[in-house]
């Protein structure tokens, strides 16, 4: 369902109303996590893109240099958050304890890693260095659209860095194993994590598929990359990766013509992730790219990334259920439509039926060998019990009659998914 407008200012009240029925269940703590599913080691190409070179020329911002595939009809420039927290001090001085969750995560990849990196200086120096970028990166999210924030994204905030980080990352990790991919590979992954939403309220903005948020969150990273020690030069393979990974997570959600304003959370509404058709995209604006190994590989952690991003179909099923639900509270959110009134009734029951069938059945796809393998299997077995979720939801509502507003289907929707379970 299209949005009618697209205001920049959120209420208070918006941002005070975190959880659906089914999110807070799982409000209270975030430590049954996820089980691996079981598959057969993949081969990924194990070979980092190490060697230093510059893949594209231009202007960044002032003067600087660009590294990007895609240009872009506007540069993005830091927002009064980036200003605000613009090192690891300043956000380990606003964060406080909130950072606990995020340094557990970041301990548990560092042990998970420890096998691709004994006696490596310089390897030590890259995880320091990544994990610096990732704690800024939550701290501003928490600040722009999470727990710090009047601004509150029921989806789009620092617990989505977490889902991907210490989840599905680390089943990508328990699945295919620590040598599927290089160190540097499972940096720009971890990278890909915390950065990839940074930006969520950009004027919309499409060059070659690639969103504005995306574009503004991407030179945020570089940004971000440089004031923790990462090199232009020396790491331009981190920078090629990131801009191909945070490119091709963009979902165009754009309203048809004649409709009302964008909205980040209108996933049902989309053709998918960039990602998917990024292969025909560089055709056309970077032929040849085939043949640059370079550029071939970072579009394989693009498609990795993509399966990471949208892997909320292959969560425990009461997980899945209370991620349709933040995406829809979000979605309601940025329409400015009150859930306490029966304008959200009919958009509401449409995303959690046949909203989340069609991005489940329809739209969803696996781009990578590694996330299928990872993902499938759980995507699999909770097909079943998404189509009777839908059924029951659609049944419920019609024994009680016409529903009144949108918070009595999230409350129906809540009933459904507890007798599912």
């Amino acid at each position: 369902m299209a949005c009618r407008a697209d205001d920049r200012q959120v209420s208070v009240e918006a941002g005070r109303s975190r959880h659906g029925p089914v999110g807070s269940w799982l409000a209270a703590g975030r430590n049954a996590r996820r089980t691996p599913a079981s598959a057969s080691r993949a081969a990924l190409r194990n070979g980092a893109l190490r060697t230093a070179s510059h893949y594209t020329r231009g202007e960044f911002g002032k003067g600087l240099k660009r590294q990007v595939i895609f240009g872009f009809p506007r540069t993005y420039p830091a927002d009064a958050v980036e200003v605000e927290l613009p090192d690891i001090a300043a956000a380990r001085a606003l964060a406080g304890s909130r950072l606990r969750a995020l340094e557990d995560a970041l301990a548990e990849r560092h042990a998970q890693l420890a096998p691709l990196l004994p006696g490596n200086e310089d390897a030590r120096a890259l995880l320091n260095r990544c994990a610096d970028v990732i704690r800024i990166a939550f701290v501003r999210l928490a600040r722009r659209h999470g727990s710090l924030s009047e601004d509150f994204h029921a989806y789009h905030n620092e617990e989505h860095i977490l889902d991907i980080l210490k989840g599905r990352i680390s089943r990508l990790i328990q699945t295919h194993g620590v040598f599927a991919l290089s160190l540097r590979d499972w940096c720009v992954l971890d990278l890909f994590a915390a950065c990839h939403d940074l930006r969520q309220r950009e004027e919309p903005a499409y060059q070659a598929g690639v969103g504005a948020n995306e574009r503004a969150s991407l030179e945020e990273t570089f940004r971000l990359l440089g004031q923790c020690g990462f090199s232009r030069e020396a790491d331009a393979d981190i920078h090629l990766a990131l801009d191909l990974t945070i490119g091709g997570s963009t979902f165009d959600a754009r309203p048809p013509p004649g409709g009302a304003a964008f909205n980040a959370a209108e996933l049902v509404q989309s053709g998918g992730a960039l990602a998917a058709k990024l292969s025909q995209k560089l055709d056309k604006h970077r032929p040849g790219w085939r043949d640059d190994p370079k550029i071939v590989h970072a579009h394989e952690l693009a498609l990795i990334a993509a399966d990471l991003d949208t892997a909320n179909v292959a969560e425990p099923f009461v997980r899945f259920a209370a991620s349709a639900e933040n995406l829809c509270l979000e979605r309601e959110m940025l329409c400015r439509r009150d859930l306490d009134a029966g304008e959200s009734a009919q958009p509401v029951l449409g995303f959690l039926t046949d909203g989340q069938d069609r991005f489940f059945f329809d739209l969803h796809r696996f781009n990578s060998e590694l996330g299928r393998q990872a993902f499938g299997p759980a995507k699999e077995h909770n097909a079943a019990r998404l189509k009777s979720l839908s059924l029951g939801l659609r049944a419920r509502i019609a024994m009680r009659g016409r529903p009144e507003s949108g918070r009595q289907v999230l409350q129906a929707y809540g009933e459904t998914v507890a007798g599912l379970i």
